[in-house]
């Protein structure tokens, strides 16, 4: 009984004070278990998580439901159960029971991903796909025990299941993952779905006037014969002009489209801008827009980040007017790493997304509300960094920061030349032009994550520009994980990316990085390009990890501004760990509202 009235405690802590208040608080602070557990990324209290499911926002709460298996840190299918927590203010979550789990025929196998649609009348609605008894992927929806509980703790699977069966031209292991459905100008719901439909990879789109009864569309959203199945599509209006967010079912003037799918064979997330046809319900890529292989080849599309991240997925803030990005974010060390934990995987930290002026990309930016857990700051103005310069940035704990950065290049004069073939694989470049190995204009960035004056680890974050044969200039921007960790059996890829900017023009680039022990995220030129990245530093354990900005181009640049934040703590899906201690925790509850001011580590 005390951990139950414990945990009811929590939720009405941790989701009715002001973010300020509860995000800092003594019984909301995170319980580091590790150190590569992270501080204000969302991950549950223990055990194996994957796909974002069905964010939402309801009733003045926002919701997150996610690929859980409640029983280990390791993926089982057959155990895939949706998690469910819930938050005031998409930084600080309180972890509520499992919303789905595997118990009805139509789902015996598994309840993978799916979505949460709100209907017109209030109610929101659960559409997932199901394994079945027969290990075939089947859509099932779900409905809400109390519909006025703003925290949907309890759901209810009808028996009428599955809502929309195999199709016969379908694979039965092929056939999953349904978007946020949307309301046609026929008043017609749509959702669309990932398949292999007679041996070709597509997405497919079902209609339905009553949520229940659905019919296939004849022909696909779209469809790719050169790639494989598609897995978490994502259709979603974004607005011509303008960085506000749009419903789901927004359509006219001004209203453009965005489709997105997660590619299995590259475990990339792709997109493209287009039309959507919303009478024919076929979607089209901008011409200008799909690159080298055909607007038909989904990896030939742009990328959602061109790091470790993979089966995004979006929804419609109505309290802020905003469209917001989840994401996977998949370990890369060992199996047997994660059963020593005791849990594995991360969300991205949550992503505010619009359309750039050019109409051509997204541009991303970590939602607003992380600025409530700055705490320490540390600056840098004006500063002029020489070739091979190097500036540590002192004052904030390293492992828990933002850090916001422009550069100013005085001249292009040296930039390498560049094949433009080289343009196709970014990757490659930044392995064969890193970090430590010196150039014309860059590299020039961040070490975070560094281990101290010897660098034996870190993480470099930097720009380098070229010149292509043309006389144009190119922006390529890198995360270099050659040197992030001494431990064995970590992946230390090196991740690459080209920043659509105009560098001969502006001469100057900015850089965000959110730095949370295990994971790096960066925004280069504004969140046109956005890279994600898994370390796992070996000196984190007993030593501070510092942050530096270097430059190894043969050059100065300038820094015209650094702003670099500590960040607090947030409490996420926090679960006391012994009986003694929710005792203590309860019993102090009432008199505990000072606030924690100390560093995780």
């Amino acid at each position: 009984m005390a951990a139950l009235r414990l945990a009811v405690s929590n939720v009405i802590l941790c989701l009715l004070l002001p973010s300020s208040s509860s995000s800092s608080s003594p019984i909301c602070a995170a319980r580091m278990q590790d150190h590569v557990r992270t501080a204000y990324h969302f991950q549950p209290a223990k055990n194996w998580q994957n796909d974002p499911n069905g964010p939402v926002y309801y009733n003045g709460m926002y919701h997150l439901f996610y690929q859980y298996n409640p029983h280990g840190a390791l993926w089982d299918v057959g155990n895939l159960s949706w998690g469910h927590s819930v938050s005031g203010d998409l930084v600080n979550w309180a972890a509520l029971g499992n919303a789905l789990d595997p118990t009805a025929p139509f789902d015996a196998n598994g309840c993978a991903s799916g979505s949460v649609t709100i209907l017109p009348d209030g109610q929101p609605v659960i559409l997932y796909s199901g394994i079945d008894a027969e290990r075939r992927q089947v859509q099932n929806i779900a409905l809400p025990k109390n519909p006025r509980d703003p925290l949907l703790r309890e759901w209810t699977k009808p028996s009428y299941n599955p809502v929309v069966p195999l199709p016969a031209d379908v694979s039965a292991d092929n056939f999953r993952d349904p978007t946020t459905a949307w309301l046609g100008r026929d008043g017609l719901w749509r959702f669309a779905i990932s398949a292999v439909a007679t041996g070709v990879g597509t997405t497919l789109v079902y209609r339905s006037a009553d949520f229940l009864r659905w019919e296939r569309n004849a022909a696909p959203l779209h469809a790719s014969r050169d790639a494989v199945m598609a897995e978490c599509p994502d259709l979603f209006p974004v607005a011509a002009r303008g960085a506000e967010g749009l419903d789901t079912s927004a359509r006219g003037p001004g209203v453009r489209h965005v489709l997105k799918v997660s590619m299995p064979d590259t475990l990339q997330d792709y997109y493209t801008v287009g039309r959507y046809d919303d009478e024919a319900d076929t979607f089209t890529p901008d011409e200008d827009v799909a690159r080298g292989g055909g607007d038909d080849d989904y990896r030939s599309w742009r990328r959602i980040d061109h790091g470790h991240l993979y089966a995004s997925k979006t929804f419609f803030d109505a309290r802020k007017n905003r469209r917001v990005l989840w994401a996977w974010v998949n370990e890369s060390d060992s199996e047997a790493d994660d059963v020593a934990r005791g849990w594995s995987g991360l969300q991205s930290f949550p992503r505010a997304l619009w359309l750039d002026p050019a109409g051509r990309q997204l541009l991303q930016w970590p939602v607003e509300e992380i600025e409530t857990l700055r705490r320490g700051r540390a600056a840098l103005l004006g500063a002029e960094v020489e070739s091979g310069g190097l500036r540590e940035i002192g004052g904030i704990a390293g492992s828990q920061a933002d850090v916001d950065v422009v550069f100013e290049i005085p001249s292009l004069e040296r930039a390498e030349g560049l094949d433009g073939n080289r343009l196709l694989d970014a990757d490659a470049l930044c392995g064969e032009k890193g970090a430590s190995v010196q150039g014309g204009v860059g590299p020039f960035g961040l070490l975070v994550m560094a281990s101290g004056d010897d660098l034996r680890e870190h993480t470099a974050v930097f720009f380098r520009v070229f010149r292509l044969l043309h006389g144009e200039y190119t922006v390529l921007m890198c995360t270099d994980l050659t040197r992030s960790s001494t431990k064995a059996g970590v992946y230390r890829p090196t991740h690459g990316g080209f920043v659509d900017v105009d560098i001969e023009k502006d001469r100057s680039i900015s850089l965000r990085t959110l730095i949370d022990h295990s994971i790096v995220e960066s925004f280069g030129g504004g969140g046109r390009t956005c890279m994600t990245a898994r370390v796992y530093p070996e000196h984190a354990a007993t030593s501070s990890s510092h942050l530096y900005v270097f430059n190894n181009g043969s050059d100065a640049v300038r820094v015209p501004k650094l702003e670099a934040w500590e960040l607090a703590p947030a409490s996420v899906n926090v679960v006391p760990e012994q009986e003694e201690e929710e005792e203590e925790e309860e019993d102090g509850l009432a008199a505990s509202s000072n606030m924690c001011t100390s560093s995780v580590y």
